[in-house]
């Protein structure tokens, strides 16, 4: 550490011993058969680490295994019905609002099947949500994560549950609400001056730590909205600003995207964590761009910021199918060296997850644009 940055307050060290990142693959190569197989080892990998509880990062894997099989034509797996049929048997417990995440999944099987076990599981977490002392809510409308903080992670993991629930229950004021959700976590955590998203606020206060996955959390929410949108027919200014917000929000993480494609796990290029590579939210980030350029918000320039990042994440895939260098589940930190911790030892079901999203989302850019 120099004296300067000594001076300043910041601590380095972990930048400095950053590992080079790996090269990325051609775009060429990333044909649609390479995309298909890696996301089914990605996918496979998922179904045997030992997904157990229903939980967060379960619901991303699950909501990631059903764009895999939208995004391929192909029947969702099998893993995602007895994976929610067992928890809806054997009884949920909720008591955070990451418990609502896997009810998206729940929502889209019974818009699948009509089954009732299904609708009846999402009248119970709608409940919880509408009812429980543990949900709590900010001056300004916004879910939090914590009695006393609002998180960007909040507003996807209740988020899309309120955007399927309302799709397939024929409930179009949930997706509105999901809007409102999106609107209220924007102002407080979008940075007036960036656009990038901040991972989240404590006892009223914003920490202006602008984490990887908290973007990828933000602008995956917002265009879950905006592709729901149309079909709910919600009001037209909460979807222009949703779709404003997440212009501003892409825009910007294309202008701090490094050459090789994987944003650092902060991704504005902070000291403390610059180098510091992290997989999850590359790929949440990406599969958010593709997406977004597929709804018409500036789709050359997204198009293309979405490919890099591609790129740059294929090689961080392990040949069993692991997402490499993916940080553990990360609380919120009141300074930005806190997120330089990356567990690359373990594998992460929102890695896997978020994974999924990316290459799926790549497949229906590729399918879209064919030669």
């Amino acid at each position: 550490m120099t004296p300067a940055t000594a001076a300043r307050g910041l601590d380095t060290s972990q930048a400095a011993l950053a590992e080079a990142p790996l090269p990325p693959a051609a775009p060429e190569d990333l044909r649609p058969a390479l995309l298909a197989s890696t996301a089914a080892r990605i996918a496979d990998r998922a179904e045997t680490m030992g997904l157990t509880q229903w939980f967060w990062g379960e619901g991303v894997v699950l909501q990631g295994m059903l764009r895999l099989a939208e995004a391929t034509g192909t029947p969702a797996r099998p893993f995602v019905a007895a994976f929610v049929d067992r928890h809806l048997r054997e009884g949920i417990e909720l008591d955070h609002i990451n418990h609502l995440a896997p009810g998206a999944a729940c929502a889209d099987l019974y818009g699948m099947t009509q089954q009732q076990h299904y609708a009846d599981g999402c009248r119970r977490l709608l409940h919880w949500l509408r009812h429980a002392p543990e949900v709590t809510r900010a001056p300004g409308g916004a879910l939090e994560h914590w009695p006393g903080g609002v998180w960007a992670d909040t507003v996807y993991m209740a988020g899309t549950f309120l955007i399927h629930c309302g799709l397939h229950t024929d409930r179009p004021e949930l997706v509105t609400e999901a809007g409102e959700q999106i609107l209220a976590h924007a102002g407080v955590l979008q940075h007036p001056g960036t656009g990038l998203y901040a991972h989240g606020s404590h006892e009223g206060r914003t920490i202006w730590c602008f984490w990887g996955r908290a973007n990828a959390w933000s602008a995956l929410a917002a265009v879950e909205y905006l592709e729901a949108a149309p079909r709910a027919g919600t009001d037209p200014e909460i979807t222009d600003r949703v779709r404003a917000l997440l212009r501003r929000q892409l825009l910007a993480l294309a202008d701090h995207q490094p050459a090789h494609g994987v944003w650092d796990v902060l991704v504005d290029g902070q000291p403390e964590n610059r180098g510091i590579l992290e997989t999850s939210g590359t790929a949440g980030i990406a599969a958010a761009m593709f997406r977004a350029a597929a709804l018409g918000i500036e789709p050359e320039r997204l198009r293309a910021a979405a490919w890099r990042a591609l790129a740059g994440l294929h090689p961080y895939v392990a040949e069993d199918g692991t997402l490499t260098r993916t940080s553990a589940g990360t609380v919120l930190q009141l300074v930005p060296f806190g997120y330089s911790v990356i567990r690359n030892d373990i594998i992460q079901p929102w890695g896997q997850g978020l994974a999924l999203h990316a290459y799926a989302a790549a497949l229906t850019d590729r399918a879209r644009h064919r030669p």
